[in-house]
């Protein structure tokens, strides 16, 4: 073939659409996916659910991974509001022995974070402190014990999988915060509480011999407050505020819970 017939034939594939994917590793097209979990895990704060009633939605980071790496099963019952149980009661019967991962958030509802969070937005410093100590003495006396239990039934339910237990960010900034913001005394002593809650997360999920990920330095620098915060402050409706918005799913969970994944 001469080399103008050559430089033809090759400049003619420019041309050709590119019709094949890129094949799913055997790895990823073996994975059976279940997500677990709370609020920070079904999507509220991202704005656009597919299940009003739980808030799962397509930019919370379960659906986010799911869509990226085509596993072989995926099911998402994460739900808005879950204690742990209603993980037990409504959530672990969704995995099974073929299930081979498992991603969960789940101890804030159970100590009642949010109600922390109006308190302090709404009263004082004392109150907010009162309103945090309490919900440490039972983040420290109360949650291991939930805790152990919701692990231990996940572990049995789905003996083979890898659980990736993923905990929660600090929620706030400190400094400037602009006019209406919840003040910084009360943001460093909610922070200090969101601090003992991972602790204590962290502590159990390990003891179970389960995957831990700390999303806190993933979230550095774009905490309420932030310039470009991935976590909501007070927004209407209401429920939103305080949770990850889409970034703080696609740059602040995925990423986290992708580099945890063995």
């Amino acid at each position: 073939m001469s080399v103008s017939r050559a430089l033809a034939a090759v400049s003619g594939l420019a041309f050709i659409p590119l019709i094949f994917a890129a094949p799913v590793s055997a790895e990823v097209a073996d994975i059976n996916y279940v997500a677990l979990g709370d609020s920070f895990s079904s999507g509220l704060g991202t704005a656009d659910y597919d299940d009003d009633g739980c808030k799962r939605g397509p930019a919370a980071y379960p659906e986010l991974w799911a869509a990226s790496n085509a596993p072989a099963a995926f099911d998402f019952v994460a739900c808005s509001g879950a204690t742990t149980d209603d993980v037990l009661n409504d959530q672990v019967s969704a995995l099974s022995p073929e299930t081979n991962l498992v991603t969960i958030t789940i101890g804030g509802n159970d100590v009642g974070f949010a109600d922390v969070i109006t308190t302090c937005r709404l009263g004082s410093n004392a109150d907010c402190d009162e309103v945090g100590e309490q919900a440490e003495n039972e983040v420290r006396d109360v949650l291991p014990g939930l805790l152990d239990q919701t692990y231990g039934a996940i572990t049995e339910a789905a003996p083979q999988a890898q659980v990736v237990v993923l905990g929660y960010p600090s929620l706030f900034e400190l400094g400037p915060c602009g006019v209406g913001s919840i003040g910084e005394v009360k943001r460093e002593r909610l922070n200090q509480m969101a601090d003992v809650l991972s602790d204590t997360i962290a502590d159990r999920a390990t003891s179970a011999g389960l995957t831990h990920v700390d999303v806190n330095g993933t979230f550095e620098g774009h905490r309420v407050c932030a310039d470009e915060p991935w976590i909501n402050g007070t927004k209407v409706p209401i429920s939103e505020s305080y949770h990850p918005n889409a970034s703080g799913h696609s740059e602040g969970y995925l990423p986290a819970m992708a580099g945890a994944i063995g």
